[in-house]
């Protein structure tokens, strides 16, 4: 009885430390695919915490942190803001669609508040392309005072407020994954 025991918890002690290694190591080291469990806890290196994905023609970007993937290259073209959220709607990156307008926390969340006056408020490192410093990106993000209004924000002078959505002409940073349109 104790032998079968013991044995039965060896087995299963085995199986953790050879399944759960492997686990493991899939999400962290792996070329792809990417799997991408959010890690909000966490702050990550550059050098990890963003993935160009390669099985996505180079032009999208995972964030580890995160779990979402961004445009890797995001438009430099102006636009009201229900024809941002329809760009994001229609857009294909890597051959795939399904992107939308990130919400105001989910832009702040590539933000480095450590960056000095005069740079891209971005992780130093960063592996996007196009980032503009002039003109403020639209979020999803509707301000709570006015449904015509939504939020926007810059990340070459760290400006984070509100436009009006059909006559501010911002720029268009699309997603893929997370939570979505939120209603503030």
């Amino acid at each position: 009885m104790k032998h079968g025991l013991l044995c039965t918890l060896g087995l299963i002690v085995l199986g953790l430390v050879v399944f759960g290694t492997s686990l493991a190591e899939a999400q962290t080291t792996a070329n792809g695919p990417y799997y991408a469990t959010p890690s909000w806890d966490q702050q990550l290196p550059v050098s990890t915490r963003f993935i160009i994905l390669s099985n996505w023609g180079s032009a999208a970007v995972l964030d580890r942190e995160t779990g979402l993937v961004w445009e890797r290259s995001p438009s430099s073209s102006g636009r009201i803001w229900d024809n941002a959220q329809s760009s994001c709607n229609v857009l294909t990156v890597g051959n795939r669609m399904g992107w939308r307008l990130p919400t105001l926390q989910e832009l702040l969340s590539l933000v480095d508040p450590s960056v000095k006056t005069g740079g891209l408020f971005l992780p130093a490192g960063h592996p996007f392309n196009n980032v503009q410093s002039s003109t403020p990106y639209w979020s999803a993000t509707t301000s709570a005072h006015s449904t015509n209004l939504a939020w926007e924000m810059s990340f070459g002078v760290y400006y984070v407020g509100v436009a009006d959505k059909t006559q501010t002409s911002d720029l268009v940073w699309c997603v893929r994954g997370g939570q979505g349109v939120d209603a503030q």
